[in-house]
Formats: C-alpha cells, structure tokens, sequence
C-alpha cells in the first residue's frame, strides 16, 4: 500500500544511455537510506507514451529526473547534489 506522504521520482531514459545507467545506479544506491520516503518510477523517453510525456514536460534530454512533477535535474548529479535535493523534501 502506498504512504500518502510518499514523494514521487520519476527519471526518464534510454536503452542507449550511459548517463542514464549512472543516474540509476546512483538512485539505486541512495534512495534506500531515505526508506518509503520516496517512490521511484522510471520512464523510457522514446517509447510512444514517453515521447507524448516528454513533450508536455517539456523534456529535451535524457536523464531527466522529476521529483514531485517538477523537473529536479536534467542531467546527472553529483552524489552530494542528489542527497541534499532528497533531503529537501
């Protein structure tokens, strides 16, 4: 069951993506010291509802990564940088 105060992440990717793969790996590896606080949904930007999505967000370039529908980084962060962002919430 879903917490109410969970917070929404969404990252949105590519298969061919090697930024990509390091930004999830590096969600992978924070996000469980912050336990249900968030929950992490991962988007493929060219797939026929990624590319509608990307266009309404107005999302250019992968990784963009959305936490609480607004676009937090739209490019791979420093680890600081997404534990300080994360903590903001």
């Amino acid at each position: 069951m879903k917490e109410k105060n969970t917070i929404h992440i969404e990252m949105f990717y590519t298969l061919t993506c090697s930024n990509c793969r390091t930004l999830k790996r590096m969600l992978d590896e924070v996000l469980p010291q912050f336990g249900n606080k968030f929950e992490l949904n991962r988007s493929l930007a060219n797939s026929p509802m990624g590319i509608i999505r990307t266009m309404k967000l107005g999302i250019h370039a992968v990784p963009t990564l959305l936490i609480d529908n607004k676009i937090a980084f739209k490019s791979v962060p420093t680890k600081e940088e997404l534990i300080n962002k994360l903590n903001s919430y």
